[in-house]
């Protein structure tokens, strides 16, 4: 994700934390918050990390239960496809865990944080040795919703992910071992 890009998360959720204290004084939502969900989402990241620095499309599904309007759980699976340059290559999956907190700012618009595991599949090509890891590590992400209908929610959100590689496979020519990925994702989510 980019400086500007950064810059714009940055305010809009900064703008929505401010406004929450008007928007409770309207009143609070009248629907039902809980029940299960299914989502989609599309997006982009920037992997940073030596020979590991790119930038690809990704992929994502996930189901969750929302318990209220303030909590939720989620099982998600990612797949961020190929990346890498040069000497080096790697294609990276898998699925998290997390846990939602949410702040509701109006009955439709809300911000959100979430944070969990992350279990990877990394598959690595470089230097003429392939490998494989199996790898869990921490998630953590916010993002800012929008419920369009009852049942359909829109949402932006970013999530960063970490995964380990043993330099010592690649007979240490590998410049960084963990490889960092920043997301930012548009998706929907569909409330049953």
């Amino acid at each position: 994700m980019n400086y500007k890009a950064r810059i714009a998360c940055a305010t809009v959720l900064s703008a929505s934390v401010f406004a929450a204290p008007t928007a409770f004084a309207q009143g609070s939502t009248d629907r039902d918050e809980a029940g299960p969900y299914i989502k989609g989402s599309y997006g982009g990241y920037k992997a940073h990390g030596g020979e590991f620095d790119d930038s690809n499309d990704l992929y994502g599904a996930g189901l969750g239960y929302q318990f209220n309007e303030f909590f939720a759980l989620e099982a998600a699976y990612v797949d961020f496809g190929n990346f890498g340059k040069d000497d080096t290559s790697a294609k990276l999956k898998g699925g998290s865990l997390v846990a939602i907190g949410r702040l509701p700012v109006t009955n439709s618009f809300g911000v959100y944080a979430k944070a969990g595991a992350f279990a990877a599949a990394l598959d690595v090509d470089a230097f003429n040795e392939d490998e494989t890891y199996d790898d869990v590590s921490p998630v953590v992400g916010a993002g800012v919703d929008f419920r369009i209908t009852e049942h359909l929610t829109t949402f932006l959100e970013y999530n960063r992910y970490n995964v380990d590689i043993d330099k010592k496979d690649f007979h240490n020519n590998l410049s960084n071992d963990n490889p960092d990925f920043d997301t930012a994702q548009v998706g929907l989510k569909f409330q049953f």
